[in-house]
């Protein structure tokens, strides 16, 4: 069965940057997409980032659009988001998950395995 393990969440402050990581424990393959999405306390599940298996495609929510970046390293079988201006916004359990639907996916059903989460907290 394939498992996600999210990393690199921690408490930062306004402005910073924060890079997670999301390994897998199976190689993925050209019908994946691999997304974040975020829960903060009080919030539905938010989208937040997705990319394709090749990495030719990204699409972001408006939120973290310019300051977030997904790429994928097919090498190692992981999947990063790199947070860049991090707002208290931002703070949230940030989870990722594979989808084999159909593009760009941003619902939370649309996506089939989940990792556990890893805590985002901006803060000053």
């Amino acid at each position: 069965q394939m498992q996600l393990a999210e990393s690199g969440g921690g408490l930062v402050q306004i402005g910073d940057s924060l890079r997670l990581s999301c390994a897998f424990s199976e190689r993925t393959f050209s019908g994946h997409q691999m997304g974040w999405f975020r829960q903060a306390p009080g919030k539905d599940r938010e989208f937040v980032a997705v990319i394709t298996w090749s990495g030719s495609k990204t699409y972001y929510a408006e939120s973290v659009k310019g300051r977030f970046t997904i790429s994928r390293d097919g090498v190692k079988n992981t999947v990063y988001l790199q947070m860049n201006s991090l707002k208290p916004d931002d703070t949230a359990v940030y989870y990722c998950a594979l989808s084999t639907g159909l593009w760009p996916p941003r619902l939370s059903r649309e996506y089939s395995t989940w990792g556990r989460g890893t805590q985002v907290t901006v803060s000053s």
